[in-house]
């Protein structure tokens, strides 16, 4: 049994292909069958000759995304996609698929989002999933290669980590509401104290009533967090994971990104130390550019753009005001009205793809600031717990999984880059 990613490894032998009909075209005394298997897509040639006129005629029927298995020699092929076809022999249905909704004509996103678990057939939903399994990959091999442990965190948290003005409820038996996770951070940090390089690896939620091309309620984030690190220490660790994620995506998903159309030389770009500039200088930036941004602010969408359209790759943005940013950040010393914080954003429009900095580590000081946020002191005990038993500084980072795969594929919203996305309208299929 051969798999069409691998099939270069058979020129010149028959095999036998398992998958389905994406496509079929017909001249005369010649089918073009368009089989996928999971892992590529080849054009499978069946000759009435080669096959007789019963399969001939059978293969003439066939449904779009009818199961098949096909035998035949493979033959390499310039002008095919992916330089290879396989010349048929033989053919066997396995599953009929008749009147099959999503067609090679256009469909509106609507349309296809309501077929979403039909629309990642598609050759181009393909190599976006694809291509999202290698960033995955690929930020944990880079992880655990510099020493760092994965150590999960809960999805059922009991207080807010982001604000509770975005928090999805959940009911939990007699006890009290619980609350879907915004972020595995503050469970991040207790693990880094145990285990000193650690990282969470989930999906998060937030109820933000958003409909921009940037936002999910539900989304996949990697946060890393480190014990004796500072602010410094966070950016050039996201520095490096974000250049590993990049070049392994460039080193092993060509087709794919080919099959997107995506222009690589922005990819390329991507090497390390990223250009740093402040928040004061990025409201210079903005401000001189005419942009509506007061000093205070958090930056939207179009501010983002601006500011990373000034360099050739990523840029780090840091030391935002400690008002605009969570409340366990820790101050800078040299300005306590500013943050030892940073958003990573990404060019070409992707906008903020890490965001982290150095946590609070004085216990006094972060309980002032549960106050002054007015969080329940209670439920954030443990976590003071952290400041009393061993107190040191730390930092890290989360990155939006899917904010970096739309990126790397060049899709221009992101509930193309997980399977099934959920938004503030969407809860099906």
């Amino acid at each position: 049994m051969a798999h069409i990613e691998e099939i270069a490894q058979h020129e010149g032998r028959s095999v036998t292909l398992r998958g389905w009909l994406h496509n079929r075209r017909s001249s005369g005394k010649i089918h073009f069958l368009t089989v996928r298997d999971g892992t590529g897509f080849i054009q499978a040639v069946m000759s009435r000759a080669a096959v007789g006129e019963e399969l001939f005629l059978q293969a003439g029927h066939l449904g779009q995304e009818t199961a098949v298995v096909v035998e035949g020699e493979v033959r390499a092929d310039a002008r095919a996609p992916g330089g290879y076809e396989i010349d048929v022999s033989g053919l066997r249905v396995v599953g009929q698929s008749r009147d099959y909704p999503i067609t090679p004509k256009e469909h509106g996103v609507d349309f296809l989002l309501d077929r979403r678990h039909l629309w990642i057939r598609s050759e181009r939903q393909h190599a976006i999933l694809r291509i999202r399994h290698t960033v995955i990959n690929a930020v944990r091999d880079y992880l655990n290669t510099q020493g760092f442990i994965l150590a999960d965190t809960p999805i059922f948290t009991p207080a807010a980590c982001e604000g509770t003005t975005t928090l999805f409820p959940v009911p939990y038996f007699d006890h009290a509401t619980a609350f879907l996770t915004q972020s595995g951070q503050l469970y991040n940090e207790a693990n880094a104290m145990a285990l000193g390089r650690v990282y969470c690896f989930g999906p998060t939620f937030r109820a933000e009533k958003s409909k921009t091309r940037r936002h999910l309620t539900e989304f996949w984030m990697v946060e890393p967090e480190m014990a004796f690190a500072t602010l410094d220490d966070a950016i050039e660790l996201a520095e490096a994971l974000i250049t590993a994620v990049v070049s392994r995506a460039l080193e092993t998903r060509a087709r794919e990104l080919d099959t997107l159309e995506r222009d690589r030389a922005p990819l390329e770009a991507v090497r390390t130390p990223f250009p740093r500039i402040t928040y004061d200088e990025a409201v210079r930036v903005l401000q001189d550019d005419d942009r509506p941004v007061e000093y205070g602010d958090d930056f939207g969408g179009a501010d983002e753009t601006l500011l990373a359209a000034q360099f050739d790759r990523p840029v780090a943005v840091h030391r935002y005001p400690s008002a605009a940013k969570a409340f366990y950040m820790q101050p800078d010393p040299e300005r306590p009205e500013l943050s030892l914080s940073v958003d990573i954003l990404a060019p070409e429009g992707y906008g903020e793809i890490v965001g982290g900095g150095q946590r609070l580590d004085d216990l006094d000081l972060l309980l002032q600031r549960i106050i002054e946020h007015d969080l329940p002191q209670e439920a954030f005990e443990w976590y003071l717990d952290l400041r009393r038993y061993g107190s040191v500084p730390h930092a890290g980072f989360g990155m939006g999984i899917e904010r970096m795969v739309a990126w790397i594929c060049g899709v221009e919203h992101v509930r193309e880059t997980i399977p099934y996305p959920r938004m503030l309208y969407r809860l099906t299929p």
